[in-house]
């Protein structure tokens, strides 16, 4: 360590305090190991006695000695000379074969990819490969999708190559992480299995285990494995005395099945700290022991997962946090390391002057008519068919006579002879595909002459093309209602059935007009178009589309399109006569300047290449240059690129006739590389390296700048090679230190002539750059566009800027016309174009280039993985600062495990090269992505679909690791030096009452006729539940308590007074009889929901046993449910099991043979026939406090808790609903709940024996099959109070919420309804419970009829709405707020809020107070803090295996610390606070509301705050259309989302970065692993409440059998 020779006791004060600071930020988990060392040596670097002892601590075992960071010094030469040449060895057969795609390749940038990727490799990084279901990856071939349960064997092999060669370099290593076997596990876990270097967790103690050799022979031990995986494996150790509960499978097996099931469920009986530790005699031995395999595939990658994480994230978070009153995101500080401009401030340049020439026209339609008159035999236009041989040539004089005709068409033939349909300055949509130049130049003439305003667009190819509703606002913006086309365009247009033009999204209602020549009329001799001389009136709008997607119109004046076609002949030296070979979109831009307009100017022929023609022979251009012996070519960098790819299949074509190569998007950075390999290529065919002219263009400039043709043997222009990351800050550094991150752009030329140009900041006010900024092109010309045509807002900020100094006063009064490109004017005024606006991404205050991150991508020998062209970059706003996306289309035959090698190292590449990092990368399907009509990505469409979760990726890597640099420092819990007497005084002088409240007096009645007129039995008199029923049986033996309900609402079964009484003495009798079974013992009741249920019950207090009501193992599903029922059985230490025959045939089945072994089942008695006995005697118990029964339940947690509640709680806690609900013998009410446990089982068995009331009762499970049986019930049996679950309402919800008319229909009327209880131990779910009112409320249900109740496992029943109390109050609380354990409430609307609904009122005689868990002492009035609850129905205890009885007090019988000492209290484990309300109870009372936030035990604890899963599920299911359910939980301190997929499995990856996004946006948490899903695979009990932790087993156990898993980086 770095204090060697260091006395650290005799250091000073504020080094010591800074290393135990240090130590403190490792053992939190907020700083890695390797940045602590770094830290620590740092501080204690001038108190070092030796200076070798600064190096730190080597990061690797023996195997791989050297450096351990990036900023390492450089490896050996050995080293660097094997990895280079390796390099050398994977390129040299690309660089020999022909077919290698060369686009966007640059030599220089390749080879700092690659040298990045190599300083990656040094570092070994692993990264943990997705697991994916074979179905999902439709596209690759079944061998290389990852097996739905990879076997061990791949890992087995992987770790013994690892283990055998200590020799290996780490060169090595990296490259078998990166290429790995054949399955994804085996891939992705070679670091955690097989690697012997120390993982260098934190311990507790913030010690570091020593390393350990590579292990030999154990396939899945972690060499070091983490402290909690640590513990997992010390833990499998036989349970003491070989004793304990048997093997419980997990869940997961059973899909679909939702039901009650501690797979690896924990009794509870402990103290709160110990019932989560490994007590060996409870059952939690079994989630420690067997439940988490730390072998399993899963825990394999999230150990990976964590291991990647270990990298300290760039730039370093800032060490401070701020409170939730302040904003939660950090400020960025500034670093003073940032390069800034040091120039001079910038001199506008200036162009050339535009040259007078004597026969330039004064229009441009007097050209036209000019060279139609004295030229027409000339040739304009030669048009290509689909092979690239001549079609057609189009001559001027034919020209001039078709755009003379069309002309007087559009005015004079197109309307009545009255009206005229067209006037002059009317816009017209032209609408030609990019194969037919010719109808487009006779139209673009045609409307000129006629003086209506062309605005070509694209052909909409379908209903849904990629920005076509864009397009629409284009043409309403400038007005447009009539389109222009040609008879075979026209019939190519979707149609209706009728055969009418499809109206397009966001289109205008559109005339089509035909202009083919036979359409046209010829004019009266008489009639002559009229040519004014060129004026400031729009000549042609052509469409341009933002960053944001949208298309607007730029409009071009007569004079600007004159004065630019002046400025081109000038600039490009263009003469009468010439060939020109254009391969661009002759639509707009430079395809539309040179090849349509310039070119009619000057009489020179084009020749049009159509893009269909370039696909299918990509060296068509070169063969037309080379057969017309062209002058000048008007390309891209991807004809460039084609025209190389192609050449070998032409050898004789020459291209010496070249004057002017004009490179349309020669400004873009990666321009350079295609340049100079396609001159290398066809320098031999003759071409010079001088006819290169890059060029810039936009479409508000026009062109901006144009290299003019250089002279033959003059040098070729020096090209800058800048530093990236001073291009990032915006200044120009030249860049000498690290050839990686650098950037090589070749200039664009001079300013055009005529021109002025300057650049400002892109940002703000448009402020002069120094000579050393890199700012936005602004250009002062008469060439250029006028506006945006229709929105006048836009033009201002666009057309009409005036630069200002420094000061901020304007150097002049010119407005300058913003191009939208970014550069920096360089030696000889050349001009440097290193970006455009809308590729630029502010991430954390620095620019990146769309296009850099493409060309570094590119670099990434992407040849078998993806296509090139396809590549889209854009950033999306998430926390408050800006993310980088990247999507790129798959190839069909790249296997999963490429793809993912790709992609992982081209998030190393841009890591290295751009100091950037990547939010998410994602790989679509071939053919996927949104494109523009020439086979371009369209980016915002692209962007929209990746927001909307519609892209369907089949592969896909989220970081938010490394990117997401501006979340807050973990809060750090203060210890709080005050104690809880002085809180309570400071609640009390703040004027906040302490939080307690209470239900009214549980009263005694007395006065004996009151009691026979209500026929109630007299509570004085009977203490016990069994008294009540035999009274009730002699008093009034005939009516009825109970009516079964089957499926179709036909009442089965029904049990009066008397009938229950009777088959109670005859199930005691049998229990008597059988020896073995006494007094006091404990007998299971396993019966279907029922009449027999209650039976059993009411016998085995007869007999003077303990009833233990346990659900039925799902007969279909023996394997998941069975064990549950065993563990019960055997915790309970059960002497009897009471059933019926068919579940005594399936508990004594081979099928349950398979799962549990029934040799040792108890007592077996099937209670379906037994004899009319009666017993001898009807056990009374000597005192209340006895037993009455036990009630085990499943928590969330996955804890089986069962607690032992006495007689005297039964009668208080009857007494208590009695009075609540005001329940008599002559009440009806409908319960739909399981009875197996909490207030579901009082309801369903003892409260109407106690009150008389009739129950109707509807098992849950009958809905299933039955939807409308419950609601049916309510409405023809007029039921005024019902209780049901969550479940049911949910069911109920989703399966009848569009039904409600065919319900009213059928006549079903909930206006009887006064009260809806739902049955629940959670917070009230608001969302559902409005719904269902709302749903339900066109048939009667009254909005104010549904409420909530609220139980614990301390006590079953606190709180339920009755009769008499107020409406339940609903407040919002800030979320943040409640994260620090705090409560604010704010308004409803408020962002962060949360809605929260009051649990019911309290029940009478429960008194409820809001205590610190930590310090015991209670606290004000809406402070957030456990709820302790005392009352007479409180439970006596947990009921345990090994009667721990002292372990309870905790729980059971705890007392305040402060305040009142002498009450008992008992601990429910759940949040929540008290508020008085403004409303009045029956007593006339303030009420106080009690609210319940959240179980304690289920909380989780991430960055030293409190979330509530709910919340962060809540947000969850919100994210997609698809999420159906979803569930939250922590492994080793990464939050885990499992969703169930609703949707196809082809939505699956979308869900990823929205549920990635939705959890960082609302709850400032990074993801680490997303599962996705089927339906019913996250576990849900009877009560409709999710078990997360036994999907947390079953997810490190690898049982989930998941359609995805995503490990975010």
């Amino acid at each position: 360590m770095a204090e060697r020779g260091v006395d650290v006791s005799a250091l000073p004060q504020e080094v010591r305090e800074q290393l135990a600071e240090l130590d403190l930020e490792l053992s939190e988990g907020d700083i890695t190991q390797k940045g602590y060392e770094k830290k620590r040596a740092k501080v204690l670097a001038p108190y070092l006695a030796q200076a070798q002892d600064l190096a730190p601590p080597p990061a690797y075992d023996e195997q791989s000695p050297g450096p351990s960071s990036a900023s390492a010094p450089e490896p050996g030469p050995s080293n660097s000379s094997s990895s280079s040449s390796r390099h050398r060895r994977t390129r040299r057969p690309h660089r020999s074969g022909g077919t290698r795609d060369e686009r966007y390749r640059s030599d220089i940038h390749t080879e700092a990819v690659q040298a990045a990727l190599a300083k990656h490799k040094e570092e070994k990084m692993a990264l943990p490969m997705p697991t994916k279901r074979r179905s999902t990856y439709v596209q690759s071939p079944i061998d290389n999708c990852t097996p739905p349960d990879s076997s061990s064997s791949s890992d087995d092999e992987a770790v013994s190559s690892e283990s055998a060669g200590p020799q290996q370099s780490s060169d090595t290593w990296i490259n078998s992480s990166l290429h790995g076997s054949s399955t994804s596990s085996s891939a992705s876990s070679t670091l955690s299995h097989g690697e012997s270097r120390p993982t260098q967790n934190p311990q507790p103690q913030c010690q570091q285990l020593p390393p350990s050799p590579a292990p030999a022979h154990p396939p899945h031990s972690h060499s070091q494995p983490s402290a909690l995986a640590e513990a997992f494996a010390q833990t499998r150790i036989d349970p003491v005395g070989g004793v304990g509960p048997p093997e419980v499978p997990s869940q997961a097996q059973a899909r679909g099945s939702r039901v009650d099931l501690p797979a690896n469920a924990v009794v509870r009986g402990m103290s709160r700290g110990q019932s989560r530790s490994s007590m060996m005699e409870t059952a939690d031995v079994r989630r420690v022991g067997r439940g988490v395999p730390v072998s399993s595939r899963v825990s394999t990658k999230i150990q990976q997962l964590l291991n990647t994480l270990k990298r300290p994230k760039r730039p370093p978070l800032s060490e401070f946090f701020m409170d939730d009153q302040e904003e939660i995101v950090e400020v960025p500080r500034a670093d003073p390391n940032t390069p800034r401009p040091e120039g001079r401030q910038i001199i506008p340049v200036k162009g050339e002057p535009l040259g007078v020439v004597s026969n330039w026209p004064p229009a441009l339609q007097a050209a036209l008519a000019r060279w139609g008159a004295t030229q027409g035999k000339s040739p304009a236009l030669t048009a290509l068919d689909i092979t690239g041989k001549p079609l057609y040539t189009l001559t001027f004089g034919k020209l001039w006579s078709r755009s003379v005709k069309l002309a007087y068409t559009l005015l004079n033939k197109l309307g009545t002879k009255n009206e005229q349909i067209l006037k002059p300055g009317d816009r017209v949509a032209l609408v030609y595909p990019n194969s037919d130049p010719a109808m487009f130049w006779v139209a673009f003439y045609g409307c000129l002459l006629a003086e209506v305003i062309p605005v070509p667009i694209e052909v909409p190819l379908s209903r849904k093309d990629a920005g076509s509703s864009q397009v629409g606002f284009l043409l309403g913006s400038c007005g447009v209602g009539l389109a222009l086309t040609s008879e075979i365009c026209l019939k190519g247009l979707p149609k209706t059935p009728t055969g009418e033009i499809l109206q397009f999204k966001g289109w205008p209602r559109l005339k089509w007009v035909v202009t083919d020549s036979k359409y046209l009329t010829k004019p009266s001799k008489d009639w002559q178009p009229h040519i004014p001389t060129a004026n400031t009136d729009t000549a042609y709008i052509e469409y341009k589309a933002s960053k944001e997607g949208t298309v607007m119109g730029v409009a071009v004046s007569k004079v600007a399109m004159l004065t630019h076609c002046q400025a081109l002949s000038q600039a490009c030296n263009y003469c009468e006569g010439e060939t020109l070979v254009n391969v661009l979109d002759f639509k707009k831009d430079m395809g539309l300047w040179h090849g349509v307009l310039t070119s009619v100017m000057n009489r020179i022929h084009t020749i049009s290449v159509p893009y269909a023609v370039m696909k299918a022979c990509p060296l068509s251009w070169v063969q037309r240059v080379h057969i017309h012996k062209a002058r000048v070519a008007l390309v891209k960098c991807r004809d460039l690129h084609w025209a190389m790819m192609a050449h070998r299949d032409q050898r004789d074509t020459s291209l010496a006739s070249l004057r002017m190569l004009i490179v349309a998007d020669g400004a873009n950075p990666w321009s350079v590389s295609s340049c100079d390999a396609f001159l290398n290529v066809f320098q031999a065919h003759g071409l010079k390296p001088e006819v290169i002219c890059p060029c810039a263009t936009s479409p508000e400039a026009m062109t901006v700048a144009i290299r003019r043709p250089g002279i033959s043997g003059a040098p070729l222009p020096a090209r800058a090679v800048l530093s990236m990351t001073g291009l990032s800050h915006g200044v120009i550094r030249v860049n000498t230190e690290d050839k990686n991150s650098a950037l090589t752009v070749q200039d664009v030329g001079h300013v055009m002539p005529g021109a002025l140009m300057c650049i400002v900041k892109p940002d703000g006010p448009p402020m002069l750059c120094k000579t050393d900024e890199i700012g936005e092109i602004v250009v002062n010309s008469r060439a250029g566009g006028n506006m945006y045509y229709g929105l006048s807002g836009v033009t201002k900020n666009t057309f009409e800027v005036i630069p200002v100094n420094a000061s901020g006063a304007p150097i002049g009064e010119i407005p300058f016309v913003r191009s939208g490109l970014l550069g920096f004017v360089g030696p000889g005024s050349l001009i440097f174009v290193v970006g455009k606006n809308e590729g630029l991404l502010m991430v954390s205050g620095r620019r990146h280039n769309a296009d850099d991150l493409v060309a570094t991508a590119l670099a990434v020998e992407p040849v078998k993985t993806v296509y090139r062209g396809r590549i889209a970059v854009f950033s999306v706003t998430v926390f408050f600062d800006e993310r980088i996306v990247i999507v790129a289309e798959q190839r069909p035959d790249a296997s999963e495990e490429d793809s993912f090698q790709w992609m992982s190292r081209v998030l190393q590449a841009i890591d290295s090269i751009h100091q950037v990092g990547l939010y998410c990368l994602a790989l679509v399907p071939a053919n996927t992505l949104p494109k523009t009509p020439l086979g371009g990505i369209h980016i915002s469409d692209t962007k929209q679909l990746f927001l909307e979760g519609a892209l369907h990726p089949c592969n896909i890597l989220m970081c938010p690791h490394t990117c997401v640099t501006n979340m807050p420092k973990p809060r750090q819990k203060q210890p709080v030096g005050v104690g809880p007497a002085s809180i309570m005084v400071g609640n009390l002088v703040a004027g906040k009452r302490i939080a307690q409240a209470a239900g009214r007096d549980l009263g005694l009645i007395e006065d004996q006729d009151l009691v026979r007129k209500l026929c109630m039995w007299p509570t004085m008199m009977h203490q016990f539940l069994t008294e009540a029923l035999q009274w009730r049986a002699q008093t009034d033996p005939d009516h009825t308590l109970y009516v079964l309900l089957n499926a179709k609402g036909v009442a089965v079964c029904t049990a009066t007074c008397v009938q229950l009484h009777k088959r109670a003495e005859k199930i005691a009798a049998a229990l008597m009889e059988r020896s073995g079974i006494n007094i006091g013992e404990n007998v299971v009741l396993l019966y279907p929901p029922g009449i027999d249920l209650i039976a059993a019950f009411y016998g085995c207090l007869y007999a003077g046993c303990i009833p233990v009501t346990v659900r039925p193992p799902h007969p279909q599903n023996l394997s998941a449910t069975l064990p549950t029922v065993r563990m019960i059985i055997d915790v309970s230490k059960a002497a009897c099991i009471l059933t019926t025959q068919v579940l005594t045939k399936i508990l004594r089945s081979k099928e349950a043979a398979a799962t549990v072994n029934i040799k040792t089942w108890p007592i077996i008695i099937d209670t379906d026939d037994l004899p009319r006995k009666r017993p001898p005697t009807i056990y009374k118990p000597p005192n209340a406090e006895m037993i009455a029964y036990l009630d085990f339940s499943v928590s969330t947690t996955g804890m089986l808790t069962g607690v032992k509640i006495s007689h005297a709680a039964v009668s208080a806690l009857c007494r208590s609903i009695k009075l609540q609900c005001e329940l008599y013998s002559s009440r009806q009410i409908a319960i739909c709940l399981d009875p197996y446990c909490g207030l579901g089982f009082v309801l369903w068995c003892l409260a109407s024996v106690y009150s008389g009331h009739q129950s109707i009762l509807i098992p849950p499970m009958e809905l299933e099959t039955s939807l409308t049986l419950w609601l049916g019930t309510l409405s023809q049996y007029r039921i005024r109070d019902t209780f049901c679950s969550y479940s049911v309402m949910e069911l109920c919800t989703k399966g009848l919420g569009g039904q409600t008319e065919l319900l009213k229909a059928r006549g079903v009327n909930l206006s009887c309804v006064r009260s809806c209880v739902v049955i629940a131990e959670e917070r009230p779910r608001l969302a559902l419970t409005h719904s269902f009112s709302k749903l339900f409320k066109d048939i009667g249900l009254s909005m104010r009829a549904v409420s909530t109740a609220f139980g614990s496992r301390v006590n079953l029943a606190i709180c339920l709405q009755g009769t008499t109390g107020p409406d339940p109050s609903t407040v919002y609380v800030d979320m943040k707020s409640l994260r620090h354990d705090r409560v604010r409430l704010v308004e409803r609307g408020a962002p962060q809020s949360l809605p929260l609904m009051e649990s019911g009122t309290i029940l009478p005689g429960v008194r409820v107070v809001i205590v610190n868990p930590e310090t015991r002492g209670p606290l004000g009035d809406s402070h957030l803090g456990e709820i302790w609850v005392n009352s007479p129905h409180n439970a006596t205890g947990y009921y345990t295996i090994y009667g721990e009885e002292n372990l309870q007090a905790d729980h059971f019988n705890t007392k305040l610390s402060f305040g009142d000492p002498q009450t008992l209290w008992a601990r429910t484990g759940y949040l929540g606070f008290v508020k008085r309300t403004e409303l009045t109870d029956a007593s006339g009372d303030r009420h106080d509301a009690l609210f319940v936030v959240g179980y304690l035990d289920e909380t989780l604890e991430l960055r030293g705050l409190r979330y509530h899963p709910i919340d962060i599920e809540t947000s969850v299911s919100r994210a997609h259309r698809s999420i159906g359910e979803s569930a939250v939980f922590t492994w080793t301190n990464l939050l885990v989302v499992v969703a169930e997929l609703c949707g196809s499995e082809q939505d699956a990856l979308d869900l990823v970065p929205l549920v990635t996004n939705v959890v960082l946006e609302e709850h400032h948490l990074i993801v680490g692993v997303v599962v996705i899903v089927d339906p019913g695979v996250i576990p849900i009990n009877s009560r409709g409440e999710k078990q997360r932790m036994h999907l947390r087993d079953s997810f490190l156990a690898d049982q989930l059998d998941p359609i995805y898993v995503a490990y975010n980086m």
